[in-house]
């Protein structure tokens, strides 16, 4: 049976060293695959259907805090994602897991703690970082937000994220595949999901995601 195959997504190679030194735990067959920036990381996730896990850093260069990660859930909705991010406040994690990602795990945390979150979302379960307190949404604006993005369909989700790199629909409808008819349905379902009347509007929602501290390089 070959092994996992993990993918080490951190714009710092000795971060990302850290990170494989942790992976190596989990068996010699093991493949760990690296990207630098964000667009490496949708590419590896295109490309291999294979993958088993993504450790995802979302401070880095083409990413948009966690706008990045509902990119991504839209790209790849069934492979998880642990979010890996020296921003390990309660409200960065508990959103960061309301948007899809299958654990956290801060930067500063020990290499076994890291294996430990790593082995319990391999296994299905979610892992969040023990003795914090992660609350309610304080902002009903962005409670309500998280609440329409997770009522998208992956192929929406995917398409708000295409909205969000200012891609036309002749575009998107190339990138996926399908008519350009088929994404201005998906374009006014999510318009519609988002309780926005525009593109415009609906990419300035998401952005709101985006605008916290891990839009800093950390």
């Amino acid at each position: 049976m070959p092994g996992y195959r993990f993918v080490v997504a951190d714009d710092h190679p000795l971060f990302r060293g850290a990170l494989q030194q942790a992976l190596a735990g989990f068996g010699a067959d093991c493949a760990i695959l690296e990207a630098g920036d964000f667009e490496s990381v949708k590419a590896l996730l295109a490309e291999d259907p294979e993958i088993d896990l993504v450790l995802l850093d979302l401070a880095m260069p083409g990413a948009s805090g966690l706008s990045g990660l509902v990119a991504l859930r839209g790209l790849s909705p069934a492979v998880p994602i642990v979010v890996v991010s020296a921003h390990d406040d309660a409200q960065t994690v508990r959103r960061a897991l309301e948007l899809g990602a299958s654990g956290f795990i801060s930067k500063s945390a020990r290499m076994e703690e890291l294996r430990r979150a790593v082995r319990t979302v391999l296994e299905g379960g979610v892992y969040a970082p023990g003795g914090i307190d992660l609350g309610e949404e304080g902002d009903p604006e962005i409670s309500d937000l998280i609440g329409r993005i997770q009522t998208l369909t992956p192929q929406q989700t995917r398409v708000l994220a295409m909205l969000a790199e200012g891609l036309l629909n002749k575009q998107i409808a190339y990138e996926l595949n399908v008519s350009e008819a088929t994404i201005k349905a998906h374009v006014s379902a999510v318009l519609q999901k988002l309780g926005v009347d525009s593109r415009t509007q609906a990419v300035i929602r998401l952005s709101r995601i985006g605008a916290n501290p891990l839009s800093d390089s950390a």
